[in-house]
C-alpha cells in the first residue's frame, strides 16, 4: 500500500522518540506504536510537508490534563487492542513526512489506522494547544536525516 498523504487525525504507524529518551541522547524511538498526526504543513520554501504527532500509549498519564484517553469504540474502529490507552498532548515530535520512522503496522502493508472521529479528534486538538499555549509543550523536531532538537 502507498504512503497516505499526511492529515490531521490520521492515526498512523511510528517510531516515536519520547522527551526522556532523547534526554538520554536517544535518536530515535525504542519501539513502534500508533501516534496522531494533529498538524501537516506545507513549507512555502520547497514544498515538504512538516507534520506534527502524539504518542498513543497505554499508560496513564501521571497529569490528568497531559493526555486524552481514547474511548473504547475508538480504539475498535481504529483496529487498536481493547487495552486503555492515552493520546499524549505534552509533547510530540515533528518531522518532514514521511520520514524514516513511518512504520508498517505489523502483519500487514499499511502505515495508518485510519482517521479518529472528528468530534474525538476536535477534543485532542483542543487539549494540544491549550497546553502549547500554556507553554508545557515539549515537542521534538526530527527534521529528515538529523538528530533531534527539543524546545518547549
Amino acid at each position: 500500500m502507498a504512503i497516505p498523504t499526511p492529515e490531521p487525525g490520521l492515526g498512523i504507524c511510528y517510531a516515536y522518540l519520547w522527551h526522556r529518551e532523547h534526554q538520554s541522547a536517544r535518536e530515535e524511538g525504542r519501539k513502534d506504536r500508533p501516534s496522531v498526526i494533529v498538524l501537516a504543513v506545507e513549507r512555502e520554501a520547497d514544498g515538504a510537508t512538516v507534520v506534527t504527532v502524539l504518542p498513543i500509549t497505554h499508560g496513564a498519564p501521571v497529569n490528568p490534563t497531559s493526555g486524552v484517553e481514547i474511548l473504547a469504540a475508538i480504539k475498535r474502529h481504529l483496529g487498536l487492542d481493547d487495552d486503555r490507552s492515552w493520546i499524549v498532548i505534552a509533547e510530540g515530535n515533528e518531522f518532514l513526512w514521511p520520514g524514516y520512522d513511518l512504520r508498517k503496522i505489523p502483519n500487514t502493508n499499511r502505515y495508518d489506522f485510519g482517521f479518529i472521529p472528528p468530534r474525538f479528534f476536535s477534543r485532542v486538538l483542543e487539549a494540544f494547544i491549550a497546553w502549547n499555549r500554556a507553554g508545557r509543550l515539549l515537542l521534538a523536531q526530527l527534521p529528515q536525516f538529523a538528530p533531534p532538537k527539543i524546545f518547549v
